[in-house]
């Protein structure tokens, strides 16, 4: 018995421990949470602004313009471009990303060549386990408070790809931020340019260099700027996902002490319901012998 009293002590403790680290981890994504989101929010504004001005700038350009990241061709090589995590604990996080890529290229035409590329040094090893073509021989890392410059030669490479002809869509599978409680896989299809057909607005540019010329250099930024804004929507989940997961391991480590205290109480008052007895038997038998 007495064993058994303290191997539950000791679990208890071992319990106790592990749910100050999963409060405190709770705690460090809560206010990742609250960063991630407002630098997301701030850059969600500019996104639609760019893309506004491009839309602007294209509705007045000459009719037959059509800048290569635009123009309708055959699908040969779909890339995929997948968004995940470098560290774990972040729940399904990662794997709600690994499920839907599969559903989305099982719906492709078998015809299709798939290559794939990878944020993140978990999405990268599943990819890597799946034996997909990869892009890049080597993960993306993103730090939690993304910079611009972490992506650039990524989205570099990509754009160089596309307009060489080495992939003909280029799609991006993320864990859209909705609110703290929940995200949602999206497929972000960024490559060829199809979302930015729209009306002039009233603003009335001046182009130094002629507004083709102008288009030539903006639309790749473009692209690069929507990747980054992709890319900040995802951290935004990550860290919200983790927070979820951490919440639910104290949630789940304190359910678990508080019925190992009960048991603790129960076995030691057991115990000493039998140390009692032996007591008073004792302590009758002694008297029973006078």
């Amino acid at each position: 018995m007495a064993n058994s009293l303290r191997e539950v002590k000791k679990r208890i403790s071992s319990t106790e421990s592990t749910a100050q680290i999963t409060k405190a981890m709770y705690m460090v994504s809560s206010s990742k949470v609250k960063k991630a989101e407002k630098t997301f929010k701030n850059y969600q504004d500019f996104m639609q602004r760019i893309a506004t001005m491009v839309k602007q700038m294209l509705a007045k350009a000459t009719e037959d313009y059509k800048h290569p990241l635009m123009a309708d061709r055959p699908i040969n090589t779909v890339a995929y471009l997948i968004i995940t995590s470098d560290r774990g604990l972040a729940g399904a996080y990662n794997s709600s990303i690994y499920k839907a890529l599969e559903e989305h290229i099982s719906g492709l035409n078998k015809d299709v060549k798939v290559v794939c590329s990878a944020i993140g040094k978990h999405g990268y090893g599943y990819l890597k386990r799946k034996n997909y073509n990869l892009i890049n021989d080597e993960p993306t890392f993103v730090r939690d408070d993304v910079m611009f410059i972490d992506i650039l030669e990524l989205a570099k490479g990509i754009i160089t790809s596309y307009l060489e002809g080495e992939i003909d869509k280029l799609i991006i599978v993320y864990n859209h931020y909705i609110n703290s409680l929940s995200q949602e896989v999206c497929f972000e299809e960024l490559l060829p340019i199809t979302s930015l057909s729209g009306e002039a607005g009233n603003i009335d540019y001046v182009y130094e260099s002629g507004i083709e010329k102008t288009l030539d250099l903006v639309l790749p930024m473009y692209i690069q700027d929507m990747i980054y804004g992709i890319i900040l929507d995802a951290k935004v989940s990550e860290h919200s996902a983790r927070m979820n997961s951490m919440r639910s391991a104290t949630d789940n480590a304190e359910e678990v002490i508080a019925k190992l205290e009960l048991l603790y109480n129960r076995a030691r008052q057991n115990a000493i319901t039998n140390e009692l007895i032996d007591i008073i038997g004792g302590a009758n038998a002694i008297g029973g012998s006078k």
